[in-house]
């Protein structure tokens, strides 16, 4: 491996490690979501900084080729992204019908206690109409 392409790699892992943690300073990223690009990013660095790792890693796998280990692990951590995505999606979606469903309760209940002051004070709604 050229030295300049261990120094890309290791500038490469670095700076998606400093993006996430940034992501997660500014609370624009959640760290229950950052999790595995976390664990992702600390891969490529190690893979990086230790590139006989990824030799070693294949090799003990039965893997002929190092760089289908790292697509196969990519492949990986983006399912498990994926999912995690997925599941919080349904869990928001549960959450936004049942905030639905109250919103539309009262404001039901709104109309009808409106209508019951209405017919207490006898007034008629065509009144205001016109």
């Amino acid at each position: 491996m050229s030295p300049m392409t261990y120094a890309f790699g290791i500038a490469a892992a670095l700076l998606a490690l400093v993006a996430i943690i940034e992501l997660m300073r500014r609370a624009t990223l959640r760290e229950r979501h950052a999790v595995w690009w976390l664990v992702g990013g600390i891969l490529a660095l190690i893979v990086a900084i230790f590139p006989q790792t990824l030799t070693w890693a294949a090799q003990l796998l039965g893997i002929a080729v190092p760089t289908n280990l790292v697509f196969f692990i990519a492949i990986g951590l983006l399912f498990l992204v994926s999912l995690q995505y997925g599941a919080e999606l349904t869990r928001v979606e549960d959450k936004i019908r049942t905030l639905a469903e109250q919103s539309a309760f009262h404001e039901r209940r709104l109309a009808e206690l409106e209508n019951a002051e209405r017919d207490q004070r006898g007034d008629d709604p065509r009144d205001a109409e016109g």
